[in-house]
C-alpha cells in the first residue's frame, strides 16, 4: 500500500503532528521517545512519523537498533511561502493605509 503524499499544511493539520514537530524541535528523539509523549499507539506515532517524513518535515536515521527523527526545513517551505505572501499583502494594505492617513493629516492640519 503506497503512502498517500499529504500538502505541507494536511501534515500541520493534525494536533498530535504539530506537537511531535516542537517536540523536536528541542532536540532528535527516536520514536520510542515521540510514543511516550502521546496517548496513542507505537505504530499510530509511527504512521504520522511517516507522514511527516513524506512531507519532509523530518528525516529519520537508523543508529543502531532505533531510528531517530530529526527537524529538516523542507516541510517549512511551503508554510513560509505562503506566511510570506500574506505578510507581502498586509504590508502592503498598511502602507497604503498610513498613506492615506498621512494625506488626510496634511490636508485638514490635524
Amino acid at each position: 500500500m503506497t503512502q498517500q503524499m499529504l500538502d505541507a499544511f494536511q501534515v500541520i493539520a493534525d494536533p498530535s503532528r504539530r506537537y511531535m514537530l516542537q517536540l523536536l524541535s528541542k532536540d532528535s528523539m527516536t520514536i520510542n521517545a515521540l510514543a511516550e509523549n502521546f496517548d496513542m499507539s507505537r505504530p499510530a506515532v509511527s504512521k504520522h512519523v511517516k507522514l511527516m517524513q513524506a512531507a519532509g518535515f523530518i528525516s529519520i536515521s537508523d543508529i543502531g537498533r532505533e531510528r531517530y527523527c530529526t527537524l529538516r526545513q523542507d516541510g517549512f517551505k511551503e508554510l513560509q511561502q505562503w506566511i510570506n505572501y500574506f505578510d507581502k499583502f498586509w504590508i502592503n494594505k498598511l502602507t497604503k493605509l498610513e498613506s492615506i492617513l498621512n494625506d488626510r493629516k496634511k490636508l485638514t492640519g490635524k
